[in-house]
């Protein structure tokens, strides 16, 4: 178990890091605001789920019992009965000139609120600020009966009653995306502390955006790309890898050569361990059939192991305990592991029988350190290594545009143009399959394909144009919440 001591997390609220430590020992209660469920989510939205997801396996990871709550609607009328709230029409709006502290999460000032700008412009209302929290029934949208009259709640109730709800007014975390600082958030907090003056965050966080072309990736400004999109073309582990590679609060700019390169990655970490776990299999077969007296004669794992292992786990706590910092999380002593992994492989074939059983129990060590990174990371899949590689494979052939069967193809005319001594058409059947991302591999005397970052990435289809209907413009202010 990681140490908890040593835990820092980036506040909004104080804009500073500081060192995370939870209202009852032992336990987080965390809220995240969802998706705004009116068309289908898009990667910008993969991030936030991705990167507080990883957030709460952590905390569990440190030991913490973790409460993790998110997206359900509710409405609560003790905001009217404080007098910070009024109803128009059936609609009820909550008034921000009854919230002294306003603006302190975001930093924006009432004054310099302006109509139309950041909120829909009503005449009716007694500032041009004042959010809904609850609006009146129109034909042909869900409602429901409300002392106000028919309606549902509105965009910012739905959080504020959710997290009071299942985690009570006070709790630990409270996350988003940074484009919901405000006016969701900020409103969260007048709200939640007209209802309730004991109303506290200890931590606000928020992830950065997904751009595209290094503006910020929106269904509003229609250059998005779709989850699912995405996951027709590459494996939803390597969107994952690449939501991960920047810190989750810094933006992070869209490209197909970085999903190309995390679907690589993946690739290459499942086939080491897929290779590891052929290579271990005969010994731990032989281990059950010799039973528990094996165990007296288990050997120790060898000192270069053991500082493989001491090396990777003390650069993931030192980059997780400060303020999740997934960036290149899988390089550097990752990338050293996977290695040694396989350096030791090629040993385990060459040593003597008495000899490989330290590099065995290494292995051992090994794949369970790695598995252990992975699975914190949300990177460890529930269906086997192979299962894992063949649907990389797959997803690389469609991108390719190829089927497996004129892979093999050329795999056999590049095997005659070889013993027919032509070298530049072996060459040329290589390189042109190199350019669309299947790569040959010569193993002894057979050869065999893999995926690899094609020379000429492809581009999938154009972002998704908008076909939902026109939103409110204070609807439309977040991509989720």
């Amino acid at each position: 178990m990681a140490e908890k001591e040593g835990f820092r997390v980036y506040n909004s609220m104080k804009q500073q890091k500081e060192i995370f430590n939870t209202l009852v020992p032992g336990r987080v209660g965390m809220y995240v605001c969802g998706v705004t469920a009116y068309d289908l989510s898009h990667i910008g939205h993969a991030r936030a789920a991705v990167n507080f997801d990883v957030l709460y396996r952590y905390l569990q990871h440190l030991g913490y019992e973790v409460t993790y709550v998110r997206n359900f609607t509710d409405v609560d009328d003790k905001i009217i009965n404080n007098d910070s709230a009024y109803a128009v029409d059936g609609d009820v709006y909550f008034s921000v000139d009854k919230s002294p502290n306003y603006g302190q999460l975001s930093g924006q000032k009432l004054e310099n609120n302006r109509a139309g700008e950041r909120v829909a412009v009503d005449t009716r209302k007694r500032n041009p600020a004042d959010f809904a929290l609850w609006k009146a029934a129109k034909p042909d949208e869900p409602s429901w009966d409300s002392p106000w009259g028919p309606g549902r709640p509105g965009w910012h109730i739905e959080c504020s009653a959710m997290s009071a709800h299942y985690l009570s007014y006070s709790f630990d975390i409270h996350g988003g995306g940074i484009d919901l600082i405000f006016p969701h958030h900020e409103n969260e907090i007048a709200q939640s502390c007209a209802a309730c003056q004991q109303s506290r965050v200890s931590y606000w966080m928020h992830n950065g955006h997904v751009t595209n072309n290094n503006e910020k990736m929106s269904k509003s400004l229609g250059n998005f790309f779709t989850i699912r999109q995405i996951t027709e073309r590459y494996h939803p582990l390597a969107l994952r890898l690449f939501l991960l590679s920047a810190h989750y609060r810094s933006p992070l700019n869209y490209t197909v050569l970085q999903l190309e390169s995390a679907s690589d990655a993946v690739y290459y970490i499942y086939q080491t361990l897929q290779d590891c776990e052929d290579a271990l299999s005969p010994f731990q077969q032989e281990s059950l059939k010799e039973g528990p007296e094996r165990k007296s004669k288990t050997a120790r794992v060898t000192p270069a192991a053991q500082e493989c292992i001491s090396k990777l786990r003390s650069e993931f706590q030192s980059k997780m305990s400060d303020d999740l910092n997934t960036a290149q999380i899988l390089t550097c002593a990752f990338q050293e592991a996977l290695k040694f992994i396989n350096s030791s492989l090629n040993i385990l074939k060459k040593k003597q029988q008495k000899q490989q059983l330290s590099v065995v129990q290494s292995l051992i060590e090994l794949e369970k350190e790695v598995k252990a990174v992975l699975n914190i990371l949300g990177l460890l899949s529930s269906s086997t290594y192979l299962e894992v590689l063949l649907q990389l494979k797959d997803k690389a052939l469609k991108r390719a545009g190829l089927e497996e069967s004129y892979v093999l193809n050329q795999i056999e005319e590049r095997k005659l143009a070889r013993e027919n001594k032509d070298f530049l058409k072996s060459d040329q059947i290589r390189a042109a399959l190199t350019l669309k991302g299947i790569a040959l591999m010569d193993v002894g005397k057979e050869t065999i394909w893999r995926p690899c970052i094609p020379v000429e990435p492809v581009q999938p289809a154009q972002p998704v144009e908008q076909e939902h209907k026109t939103l409110p413009v204070e609807q439309k202010t977040g991509t989720t919440g």
